[in-house]
């Protein structure tokens, strides 16, 4: 994809992290021509697995960006099942499996779904580490965009006009003085800029359960012998499931590489040496097993923490600083990738004087929304898997031992579709109430995790269609905003000609089709950049007020001038 042909001359965002929120983010910036600077104490991107899965709809917005294939052609072999499964140890006896396709599959499989999983993408199961070289490579390709490695923020102090920070060199203690416009903090829980904004979490914290409530440990491993080990099939996710100990184990690249995590039991020692941590594998591997350890590492299980404010004045927060999860459905990294794309347009829209004094604001109304809303889905997961305890007869080979298996199969089977079959919280996301969403009279579909009802009400993730030609709907879509004609005129209703006098960037595309008209249930619809609908035809409207809306720069619809369209 082409980027802007000329840097612009201003100041650059400065972004302080450079995790998939932060250089997300600056490539939403760099293709709206916004410059940005990205600082990070690290020296490079990570080098440990991190998440380990990537959700449809941060793949579908890596389409719109123009990589999901590059990332879908990233981490384990393209013929790799992403089943998961469950065993009472890896080596020995298998409880529950729920089988997914490959990622030589997934392209072909997606056209043919509907209902829940009407999607341009299928999730992958890819490690973090992966997904941020692919991030880097497209955020250093801008001229608009510089990152600096093993550097960090220090400090900063804000005004009307801008913020004024300092970076400090990691190795040499050189700083710098930066005057930006406006501060991102994507520095995760640990990191400056919320801390000194003093700005805390709520929610829920430090929540014990049997499995992800307390201290984990994290083991980044090489075991070359691991598959002829193995009496069953390959899966993407492994987990061990007995009184002795618990865990799950992903695999990082299909052939040698894994990520395994466990909880320790209340008054084992925090420290892990590498004869422990290897111990600790050898348990639930069921046998010994040759294993070098990459790295080890603890965290803790049980939050589900949200910012109070992810704005103040001109410096803004997301990502990890902004919410913490424990990682039952994947959803951190991936709410957070949505919160750059949010930020993106938005940022970019105020910089340009596109954007009215609502719209900034609607940022912090949104993805806090939506961050209550996923941090809440992932603790339900959490407690799904983390209270449901082994039998004491589950590893017995005795009429007891096949009665707890049986019964421990019925549920993880069950919980395993609860946990990995999630359209809804993939796509169910809404910002219903938003200042910059114009509602109609409709009501939303029923928020559900397991089950996803495609609607245009304004508010949520735009209906997704395969067209007869084999192009998806979002494909033509435009990069900043899209209005839909569905009818058989091609009657813009003055869209186009208001759209200019606002700067507003408009796509108009032209469907008169019949399925893709009942999918939308309506003639004229706007989508956002961010491919979320923003209003469609219903009511009587003026596109004068409807895009001053949408943009920030009005408040209330209720007051209409003369130039009113009809609606439906």
């Amino acid at each position: 994809m082409d980027y802007m042909a000329q840097p612009s001359d201003d100041k650059p965002i400065l972004i302080a992290g450079g995790g998939p929120f932060g250089l997300t983010l600056s490539i939403e910036l760099s293709r709206r021509g916004v410059r940005s600077l990205i600082v990070d104490p690290k020296e490079t991107t990570a080098v440990n697995p991190q998440a380990n899965a990537t959700q449809a709809r941060t793949m579908e917005h890596y389409r719109r960006l123009g990589f999901a294939d590059e990332i879908r052609s990233l981490g384990l072999p393209a013929d790799y099942p992403t089943d998961i499964a469950y065993f009472t140890r890896y080596a020995q006896r298998e409880l529950a499996r729920f089988r997914l396709p490959s990622s030589a599959d997934a392209p072909q499989l997606v056209r043919g779904m509907g209902g829940s999983w009407s999607a341009a993408e299928l999730p992958h199961r890819v490690s973090q580490k992966f997904v941020e070289q692919v991030l880097r490579r497209h955020a250093e390709a801008s001229p608009l965009a510089t990152i600096r490695n093993g550097t960090r923020l220090v400090e900063f102090s804000q005004d009307d006009a801008g913020v004024d920070a300092i970076v400090e060199e990691v190795e040499n203690g050189e700083t710098l003085k930066i005057r930006t416009p406006y501060l991102v903090g994507a520095d995760g829980a640990r990191g400056v800029v919320r801390r000194a904004l003093g700005i805390r979490y709520s929610g829920e914290s430090g929540v014990q359960r049997d499995f992800f409530g307390g201290k984990m440990v994290a083991l980044y491993l090489r075991a070359p012998d691991f598959y002829k080990a193995m009496p069953h099939a390959r899966a993407w996710m492994y987990w061990a499931f007995n009184n002795e100990r618990r865990s799950w184990l992903a695999a990082v690249n299909g052939v040698d590489e894994f990520a395994f995590h466990t909880q320790l039991k209340p008054g084992e020692d925090e420290a892990i040496t590498p004869e422990r941590a290897r111990a600790m594998f050898h348990q639930v591997m069921g046998m010994p097993l040759e294993i070098e350890l990459l790295n080890i590492d603890t965290w803790l299980a049980g939050h589900a923490l949200v910012a109070e404010r992810f704005i103040s004045g001109r410096v803004i927060i997301g990502g990890d600083a902004a919410h913490l999860f424990t990682p039952a459905g994947g959803l951190g990294y991936n709410t957070a990738v949505d919160d750059a794309v949010n930020l993106g347009w938005k940022l970019a829209g105020v910089l340009k004087g596109t954007g009215g004094p609502a719209l900034l604001e609607s940022y912090q109304f949104e993805r806090s929304k939506l961050a209550v809303r996923n941090t809440g889905y992932a603790r339900a997961l959490a407690e799904s898997i983390g209270t449901f305890l082994p039998s004491p007869d589950i590893e017995d080979d005795s009429a007891a031992g096949e009665a707890a298996r049986s019964e421990a199969a019925d549920y993880l089977n069950a919980h395993a579709r609860r946990e990995f079959n999630i359209p809804g919280v993939t796509f169910g996301g809404r910002y219903d109430g938003s200042p910059v969403i114009v509602p109609d009279d409709t009501e939303p579909p029923e928020d559900a995790a397991n089950t996803y009802v495609p609607s245009a009400t304004p508010g949520g993730r735009a209906p997704h269609l395969w067209l007869d030609d084999g192009r998806s709907l979002f494909d033509l879509f435009g990069f900043e905003w899209t209005l839909l004609i569905l009818g058989e005129q091609q009657d813009d209703a003055g869209f186009v000609r208001a759209a200019p006098r606002m700067g507003i960037d408009l796509r108009v595309v032209h469907l008169p089709l019949d399925a893709v008209r009942t999918l939308y249930d309506s003639d004229l619809v706007l989508i956002r950049p961010d491919q979320i609908v923003a209003w469609r035809k219903r009511l009587p409207f003026d596109p004068n007020e409807v895009l001053a809306r949408v943009v920030g720069a009005s408040g209330d619809l209720s007051v209409r001038s003369q130039s009113m369209v009809g609606g439906v």
